[in-house]
């Protein structure tokens, strides 16, 4: 595998893995498929996008309930 990863300009190791990931890829070995791999990365994006969010929310929220608290009070 060493003489076929130096053609690719790469570490056997690295022929390695991408070999593995071909074969889970196409089922014939046990793992995330690629497609599953972009698809839980794609979730987590969302995820953090939609914390942050409620972040924001969440403190326009305190600080327009304190406006109106302080607006009340005068």
């Amino acid at each position: 595998m060493g003489l076929i990863a130096g053609k690719f300009g790469c570490t056997p190791e690295t022929l390695r893995s991408w070999v593995r990931q071909a074969e889970r890829d196409r089922g014939l070995r046990d793992g995330q498929t690629t497609e599953e791999r972009e698809r839980v990365k794609a979730f987590e994006r969302e995820n953090r996008e939609l914390k942050r969010a409620n972040e924001i929310l969440r403190k326009a929220s305190a600080y327009f309930a304190q406006a109106e608290l302080d607006r009340r009070g005068k």
